[in-house]
């Protein structure tokens, strides 16, 4: 059974906690769903071409239709003419929006804690807390843990701690409310405050 571990105010391990049984029911289908609809928000949608009657130019026949013994041409934006107008080229109007249910954005999320703690990559805290402010602290928190990175699951964000973070490159800060399924895949390891676990396990 996956488990989260339990870790005591020196990040010693002090316990497991079993996770509920619908995060170990999760269909990954789901998970695979959200990133993919994740990634495609991401889209900055500005790929275009013109198309020959949007380039400049070409209001005049280059030549006399017969007679010099050359191809016909009715206009030099033709796309096959060097200058000219692009066919079937990306246009910037596409919606990359792709849908996904709240029901299935849970199961997402579920689907990915659950990965965590199968890895041993699932780190509840009473709380976490750089009072100094310092990015070396929190730096020295995460070497503690013998990750590669971090997302860190705050409850109440105070401003020394969102500091201490805030240059970490291997670690991120947010509060329960932005925690997705995205993000908890990014990273190598989750740790989390235990009222935020107690609020994101809930059942109903």
């Amino acid at each position: 059974m996956s488990k989260a571990i339990v870790l005591d105010n020196n990040l010693k391990k002090s316990g497991e906690v079993a996770l509920p049984a619908s995060f170990l029911e999760a269909n990954p289908h789901n998970l695979y769903l959200y990133v993919k609809s994740y990634h495609a928000a991401l889209r900055a949608n500005t790929a275009k071409t013109k198309t020959r009657a949007e380039v400049s130019g070409g209001g005049k026949k280059p030549w006399a239709q017969k007679g010099r013994g050359g191809a016909r041409a009715g206009s030099n934006r033709s796309p096959i003419w060097v200058g000219g107008g692009v066919s079937h080229g990306p246009k910037n109007n596409r919606n990359y929006f792709q849908k996904v249910n709240k029901k299935q954005k849970r199961a997402a999320l579920e689907c990915a804690v659950a990965e965590k703690a199968n890895n041993g990559k699932l780190f509840v805290v009473e709380n976490v807390s750089v009072e100094s402010g310092k990015t070396k602290d929190a730096a020295a928190l995460i070497k503690t843990l013998g990750v590669r990175d971090a997302l860190v699951v705050k409850n109440a964000m105070d401003e020394k701690t969102f500091y201490a973070f805030r240059n970490l490159p291997n670690a991120y800060l947010v509060e329960p409310n932005e925690l997705n399924a995205y993000t908890a895949t990014a990273f190598d390891a989750i740790v989390i405050e235990k009222s935020a676990y107690e609020e994101l396990t809930k059942e109903g």
